[in-house]
């Protein structure tokens, strides 16, 4: 959770003002056969361990191919959601339609791409994957940078509320700005910068690269770190590799870098040291108030070719209309979308993503389906959102809040459903971001009949609520909430529960190794997860009332604004943020 306002970050208008209206709907396509797995298993109306299963089986096998957007596995992936979503008995979400197109830029960067750096007129070749990873989101078939300047911008961060701007007084243009990953809080290991360990926006990547656009830079690198990132340099070279995709500027009209990219961090200690300059010292001068950015005396070159496809891709989106209130609706999401298949990788080269995010969407199909058999019925609307586009940059959600099926201010809350932890039972549930709206209070009211404790994430530098589509809609005001497994396993406690969570990190996330596997996997634990978060929507779609955002949070103006000409304000919450 963030607790101070980002700049142009929460504005009602924030995407729907700068939108174009959506395109028309692309041509209808040819249903795809359901998979014999999925016809050959009789479903049940509660939430179930076999059926969640047997979903994510379908959505993680190999035949799906990763799930890539753009991809034949997108087409089995889309129409295995809309046929789940028809034998379940929801409505097309969409206007009719079960499909809304998010249009997107396919961009698929030269692999041997070099990046060279300049210094003291000696050029040392950077290559793509081992030593630096580079790309582009704006859809140009080449970049070419020559000569760029570089300057070491501390963590690129420009916070007027923190009194705090690392490009203060400094001209960017045809620069290449190098940063720190993070916040200034986290490797100081300082509760009084920012949010201490707790990565607020500004630490994102993606913060970044936008602020350094903003700025007018000419490229703009991030240099690595394990801590600092929350995962190792495999993931960056994982997740940045093959094709890249983002929504056509006639869509999303914010400034894009030419290029953007990582660095390892043996590359920049390598850079900084060949430049007279010592990285320790400079990493502990920028997390002080006051950093200046440093040149360094050296230069970067680039000739970046890609071969770039205008695509589309495409949510899913199922309906169930409430019997009283019908304009009024929850939203259930989970992203549908993983890396695809790597032809050019030896071995293993699907990234079936089963937990990331197969689990997520077997999850959104389970609740549909209690809410379907659900006696009564609910009297608000439910809406079931598969979106696209997660893995690069939320961009399938970001597209949906621009242009909601139902409008946000008629939006009760959203419940996001991403990466559940397949680990067994636990003593408690994960609220990524706890300490952000009443959908809190709601999920402990659930929650403590059965009792379960609810904290916040284990490992909150890592910034998991920036990280997954809810994001979006809490940007635009909605209250929006990402509900995971728990840490403490009934068997092994939170001992096993941290390794447990390290082994899917170093092994799994963003591998090829991220698959379904009936001997380790233990679902019990996701089963009482979906009912609890089942459990919210029930009360959300039959008390009337209105999650607000708690006190001080940085998304509750916007809210308050888009509902304070329908509603009265209610009573603060009483929770602790």
């Amino acid at each position: 959770m963030q607790r101070h306002l980002l700049p142009g970050l929460i504005a009602v208008t924030l995407l729907a003002a700068c939108q174009r209206q959506p395109p028309a709907q692309a041509p209808a396509v040819p249903a795809a056969p359901t998979p014999p797995a999925a016809s050959a298993h009789d479903f049940v109306p509660a939430i179930n361990a076999d059926d969640f299963v047997q979903h994510v089986k379908v959505l993680a096998s190999d035949d799906f191919e990763g799930r890539g957007p753009g991809t034949p596995g997108e087409e089995k992936s889309v129409q295995y959601i809309k046929s789940q979503f028809e034998r379940i008995g929801l409505k097309p979400g969409n206007n009719g339609e079960w499909f809304q197109t998010v249009p997107m830029v396919e961009t698929t960067a030269n692999p041997d791409t070099t990046l060279t750096l300049t210094v003291d007129g000696k050029p040392r070749e950077l290559k793509m994957g081992s030593d630096m990873v580079i790309g582009t989101t704006n859809g140009q078939p080449e970049v070419k940078i020559d000569d760029s300047q570089l300057v070491f911008v501390g963590y690129g961060v420009n916070a007027p509320e923190q009194h705090w701007n690392d490009y203060a007084g400094l001209d960017v243009k045809g620069k290449t700005v190098v940063m720190l990953v993070n916040d200034p809080g986290f490797h100081a290991n300082d509760p009084k910068l920012f949010e201490g360990k707790r990565m607020t926006y500004y630490g994102r990547w993606t913060y970044k690269y936008e602020e350094a656009a903003r700025q007018g830079a000419a490229a703009a690198l991030i240099i690595h770190d394990t801590p600092g990132a929350s995962y190792g340099w495999d993931v960056v070279k994982n997740s940045w590799s093959g094709a890249q995709y983002a929504l056509p500027a006639s869509t999303d009209p914010a400034p894009r870098l030419p290029a953007q990219g990582w660095i390892t961090g043996e590359q920049a200690q390598s850079l900084f040291a060949d430049s007279g300059l010592d990285l320790d010292k400079l990493r502990a001068a920028a997390n002080k108030p006051g950093f200046k950015p440093v040149p360094i005396k050296a230069t970067l070159s680039l000739d970046l070719k890609n071969t770039i496809v205008q695509k589309q891709s495409r949510n899913v989106i199922g309906r169930l209309d409430g019997s009283t209130h019908p304009d009024e609706a929850m939203v259930y999401m989970a992203h549908w979308d993983h890396l695809g298949k790597h032809p050019g990788e030896t071995g293993d080269n699907i990234y079936n993503g089963a937990v990331d995010n197969a689990t997520g969407v077997a999850g959104i199909l389970e609740i549909a389906e209690a809410f379907k058999h659900q006696q009564p019925p609910p009297q608000r609307s439910v809406l079931f959102i598969a979106v696209t586009l997660e893995e690069s940059g939320l961009l399938g959600s970001q597209y949906y809040v621009a242009h909601p099926v139902v409008p946000l201010d008629k939006t009760v809350g959203v419940i996001n459903l991403d990466a559940l932890g397949v680990n067994g039972k636990t003593h408690d549930l994960t609220v990524v971001g706890m300490g952000s709206s009443q959908l809190e209070d709601v999920l402990k009211d659930v929650t403590s009949k059965q009792g379960l404790a609810l904290h916040a994430e284990s490992h909150p530098e890592a910034g998991s609520y920036f990280r997954s589509d809810h994001f979006n809609f809490a940007k635009a005001g909605v209250p929006a909430m990402d509900v995971g497994s728990g840490d403490d396993l009934v068997e092994g406690g939170t001992a096993a529960g941290d390794a447990a969570g390290k082994d899917y990190n170093e092994h799994r996330y963003h591998k090829p190794g991220d698959q379904y596997d009936a001997a380790t996997w233990k679902v019990d634990g996701v089963v009482d997860l979906l009912n609890d978060v089942y459990g919210v929507g029930q009360q959300l779609t039959s008390d009337g009332k209105w999650p607000e955002w708690y006190p001080g949070n940085p998304f509750k103006a916007a809210r308050d604004m888009m509902m304070s000409p329908r509603i009265a304000p209610a009573k603060p919450a009483t929770a602790t943020p």
